[in-house]
Formats: structure tokens, sequence, C-alpha cells
């Protein structure tokens, strides 16, 4: 029993590495028959593992995303890189609350030798001098309006002014942006009462259920969502919005984890695990380097300037790759 959940482990480790995989290989790296691996990937399929069969000459094997989160495996380096991004975003309003939780049932699994590494790196999250207090923001608000927004769907809520703590009074609204500048989360939407465009803060909304019917989107002043909210609070809150260099990307990463980081940018939600990021510098090699600080699949929106600037940076960095070059002469 103990040799077949060993092995169950090994194949689970194989399929997670985000490619298919024919029955010969992983026969051949699990040193077992394929007919054992189909009997295991049978086993793992009724642990709710969603592995799906791929069609081809030798057919094969892939794992995808399920309903439902399994257990998954890390190894050493993994994990301690998982620990240190909850610890980081622990410091976090909206979702510092279940990032503690993650860590403490990440750490409580942990083998002694990773949990030491673990307590020899004290991380605290600090925010730039210039942002804000994090608003504290329900999840389950930010997640209802980002529902509402992917969906185009008319959206009823009770919003608080920023000067007022009463119940409020009741807006309807069309939401086009879930959007955030210095850490703070923001709605953009066309305000069907006021027939105007609107900015509203998101610790002030209280959804109401259900949503309305969908409607069509409307063309946002300024062009784009990073120019508009950029006219909305110029000269408001000190930050510096006239940078000479200035530049659009998308991220692979969720907003909320690149909020914290982005300083005076604008960070737009596009999805679970994608979002916008308009950002300046003082030059376009900085802020192709800055952006590259995300860690993750960049995609440049634009300037044309800014994907120069990432190549000269590419090539810059891989002369600094090939090691020191001939000595130069006093």
């Amino acid at each position: 029993m103990h040799k077949t959940s060993s092995r169950l482990l090994a194949l689970l480790s194989l399929l997670q590495a985000h490619r298919d995989w024919s029955g010969e290989d992983l026969a051949a790296r699990l040193d077992i028959t394929s007919r054992t691996v189909r009997r295991d990937i049978d086993r793992l399929r009724e642990l709710g593992y969603r592995i799906t069969t791929v069609k081809g000459p030798a057919g094969g094997y892939r794992l995808d995303a399920g309903a439902h989160m399994p257990p998954m495996l890390f190894d050493d380096g993994q994990a301690v890189a998982l620990a240190v991004a909850l610890r980081t975003a622990a410091a976090d309003a909206t979702v510092g609350e279940d990032a503690t939780r993650a860590l403490a049932t990440l750490r409580q699994v942990m083998p002694s030798r990773l949990r030491h590494r673990i307590d020899l790196l004290p991380v605290t999250a600090v925010r730039p001098p210039t942002a804000p207090a994090t608003d504290r923001i329900d999840r389950h608000v930010l997640t209802a309006l980002g529902r509402a927004v992917h969906a185009r769907e008319e959206l009823r809520f009770d919003h608080t002014p920023v000067h007022d703590t009463s119940t409020g009074d009741t807006r309807r609204v069309e939401p086009h942006h879930l959007v955030t500048r210095l850490n703070r989360w923001y709605l953009v939407a066309w305000d069907l009462d006021r027939e105007d465009w609107r900015t509203f803060r998101v610790d002030r909304i209280r959804p109401r259920t259900p949503t309305g019917p969908r409607f069509s989107p409307r063309e946002l002043p300024g062009g784009s969502v990073s120019a508009f909210v950029t006219s909305r609070f110029r000269g408001n809150d000190g930050a510096a919005t006239d940078w000479p260099c200035q530049g659009e990307v998308v991220l692979h990463r969720p907003a909320a984890e690149v909020a914290p980081f982005a300083g005076d940018g604008i960070v737009e939600e596009l999805g679970p695990h994608h979002c916008r990021l308009t950002l300046g510098s003082w030059s376009w090699t900085g802020l192709a380097a800055t952006l590259s600080r995300f860690d993750t699949e960049i995609e440049v929106i634009g300037p044309p300037r800014l994907a120069t600037a990432f190549a000269d940076l590419a090539a810059r960095c891989t002369r600094a790759a090939g090691g020191p070059g001939p000595a130069q002469s006093p």
C-alpha cells in the first residue's frame, strides 16, 4: 500500500508540470507498465483530480482545473516561495485574513526543515509612503462587483459618502471597471439616475441583489481607464501623475496581488488571473525594469517605445548573464 501511495504521489507530481504526458512516458518515468498508469490515473480521478485524456497518435493525459481545490504537491522551493508570498499578502486588508489562515495551514504540514527556513525569513510588507491607509474591503463585495462587471449587468448598491457614516443613498449603475489606485479599490460606473460617469470607493459600497438586466458597454471619457481615473484624482492626493514615460501592460497576476506594489499606478481587474497596469517612470528602460519585477508574463499594450525598452533591457541582461567581459586597460 505504501508503495502504491508513493507511486500515486510521484504520478501527481509529474502531471502538475503543466504539460501533456503520454502513457508510455509516464510508465517509463515511474518504471511501471502502461496498464498500471491507467489504473493509477483512475485512482487519482476518484480522489477529485480532473485528469483529461489527450487525443493523438500515442494518447496521453493532462491535469486540468476542476470545480473544487484538490490536494496539491509542492517541492521545497515552491513551498518556501508560497509561504513568503502568503506572508507578504497577509498585510493586505482585502485578502490578509485568508492569507494568514492559508499560511498557518501550509506551515502546519511543512517538514521541520522547511518551517525553519520560513522562520529565518521574516517578511514585513510596507506600503509606499504616498499610499493612503488601506481600506478594509469585504472580499465578498469585491467578488460581487467583479462578477457584475464581467457579466455587464446593472447593479444596485447602497453607497456611503466619504465624510458620512450614515446608511447613504441607493445607486443604480452600469459597472464598467474595477480598479485600484494607491492601494485603494474603486468602481468606475455609469450612474443611470444622474446620467454621468462616477467613481465609487469599494469600501463604501454594499451591493443589493439581484443584479439588473445586461447592458452594452459605453465609451469611457479619455479613451482609457487610466486616463479617466487619473483625471478624476489629478492634484487631489499628491501623487505623481505626469511621468515623462507612461506605459500600459497586461500582467498574468490577480489585481489584488499587483495593487500593493503598483505605487501610483492604476490596476484594472481583467479576471481572476489577469490585470491591466498603467504605470509611469522617468525613463522607458526604467519603466520596463520596474514592470519586470512582478515576475510574471507581461503583454505590452503600448506605447511601442515600451516594447522597444523591453527589448533593450533583455539584450542588456543577456550581456550581463554572459559573465565579465575583457579586462579594461587602466
